[in-house]
C-alpha cells in the first residue's frame, strides 16, 4: 500500500444559517475550545472554526440543517463525572449510557441538536 491514514485532521458538525454566535457560546465558551480564524478563502461560507489540544472542530452552515442524531464525534475525557454535573448546570440534559465495557460514557446535544459523547476509559 502506498499510502497511510495517519491521523483525524478535524471533526466537521453543522448548523443552521446564522449560528456562529450560539455555536460560540457553546464550544468556547461552555466547553472551552479557542476559537480559530478561518482562512479567508472559507469565511464567505460562514461557520467557525474552534481548538483544543489535539481537537480540531468545524462547525459547518448547512442550509436546509438536520442535526446529527446517531452520528457523533465522540470527546475522551478525564473527570466525566465533573464534566458531566457541569453541562446539567449549564442547561445541558445528559444521558448516561453503561453499554460500552470499561467505559464511562454519556451523551448531550449541542444547540443545534447534533449529539455530542463524551466517555472516560477506566483502565486507560
Amino acid at each position: 500500500m502506498t499510502f497511510q491514514l495517519e491521523k483525524l485532521d478535524h471533526i466537521q458538525l453543522s448548523a443552521p444559517k446564522g449560528s456562529e454566535e450560539t455555536a460560540k457560546k457553546f464550544y468556547r465558551d461552555i466547553l472551552g475550545f479557542a476559537e480559530e480564524e478561518k482562512p479567508e478563502s472559507l469565511k464567505a461560507n460562514g461557520g467557525v472554526w474552534f481548538n483544543k489540544g489535539d481537537i480540531a472542530l468545524h462547525i459547518g452552515i448547512e442550509e436546509p440543517f438536520s442535526p446529527m442524531k446517531k452520528a457523533h464525534p465522540a470527546f475522551s475525557v478525564s473527570g466525566i463525572d465533573a464534566l458531566q454535573t457541569y453541562l446539567e448546570n449549564a442547561g445541558f440534559p445528559t444521558k448516561r449510557d453503561s453499554k460500552l465495557p470499561n467505559a464511562r460514557r454519556f451523551y448531550i446535544k449541542d444547540p443545534f441538536g447534533n449529539r455530542l459523547e463524551f466517555l472516560e476509559w477506566e483502565n486507560k
